[in-house]
């Protein structure tokens, strides 16, 4: 029963930190070239035609920082039912504005990782890498809910 217990317990930190180290480094790689260019992912937030005017230059600016900060929480393994819930609520709207841009038939770049106007443009492959984002980020957001659940109750194990 012990052997059992502990496997288990195993196999939970494997999952737990392998998924928190895979969504950090999503979010701090997809920050960088949008902070080093966000002229150019002003850009690629205007083509999205989903926000006003007035919206896409602030969007543009903060965006990157909070997609940093949320990589970093989650590469410090910090704030982590915060920063968990964030993954998931941004990946899932990331899913959204993916969906909704094929469904429309735009002819633009994600912006995902590169603000280069001809490159990774919003395709299925695209739309399959994000759900598979959202996927891990909800995966990693029941993992932090379980083990601030068992927490809670067992104490510090």
């Amino acid at each position: 029963m012990l052997q059992k217990k502990l496997s288990h317990d195993v196999t939970f930190t494997i999952g737990y930190h392998f998924t928190r180290l895979i969504m950090a480094g999503v979010f701090i790689y997809a920050s960088i070239d949008k902070l080093i260019h966000p002229d150019l992912f002003a850009e690629v937030v205007y083509n999205y035609q989903v926000l006003p005017g007035y919206l896409v230059n602030l969007t543009a600016l903060i965006l990157p920082w909070l997609e940093l900060t949320l990589g970093i929480c989650l590469l410090i393994n910090r704030w982590m039912a915060g920063a968990s819930a964030l993954a998931a609520m941004l990946m899932a709207l990331f899913v959204g504005m993916t969906i909704f841009n094929l469904a429309r038939g735009l002819d633009i770049s994600c912006g995902c990782f590169s603000t280069a106007p001809d490159e990774d443009p919003i395709t299925v492959l695209t739309l399959a890498r994000d759900i598979l984002f959202l996927i891990f980020s909800l995966g990693l957001a029941g993992l932090v809910f379980i083990k601030n659940t068992r927490q809670r109750f067992y104490g510090n194990s």
